[in-house]
């Protein structure tokens, strides 16, 4: 497994949800990092590093638990499209790289991808097959939260 810049990944989990509300509804939402904490269930606090809008080279921190652990890490956006968001790990436990694609549905609903690739380190790389499937169900749980917080 290869992240965008062609470095090794010993993870990569990707999970897709189709949305019922338009593609340009989703992006804004989802791609808000300050809406974070109310899809995510593991991320308790968001702080702007540097000021809003949301644009490539953007710092934002969120304070998360994940696996009974207190989890502090800062992202910078490295793409930013009307179709896609993805941050990369500026200081945090370890590399990561977090994606979110979208796409139109024919039915004019949106199909989010949200992926995460990156290198556990420490104690999470001895439990990487475990980290791995807590990953995919922490994070399609995310998005069936995304899916009905946007939908009500």
């Amino acid at each position: 497994m290869t992240d965008s810049l062609g470095r090794t990944t010993s993870v990569d989990v990707a999970v897709e949800e189709v949305i019922r509300r338009p593609l340009s509804v989703v992006a804004a939402y989802a791609s808000d990092p300050s809406n974070a904490p109310e899809w995510y269930a593991n991320i308790s606090g968001v702080e702007w590093k540097t000021a809003p809008p949301l644009h490539v080279g953007t710092k934002v921190a969120f304070a998360a638990h994940f696996l009974g652990r207190g989890l502090r890490y800062t992202y910078e956006v490295v793409e930013h499209t009307p179709t896609s968001l993805v941050m990369r790990t500026a200081e945090g436990p370890f590399p990561m790289e977090t994606s979110y694609r979208y796409a139109p549905t024919p039915e004019g609903h949106t199909r989010m991808t949200l992926r995460n690739r990156g290198n556990p380190s420490g104690f999470a790389r001895l439990v990487r097959p475990f980290l791995t499937m807590a990953m995919r169900r922490a994070n399609g749980k995310d998005l069936e939260a995304l899916k009905q917080h946007l939908e009500e």
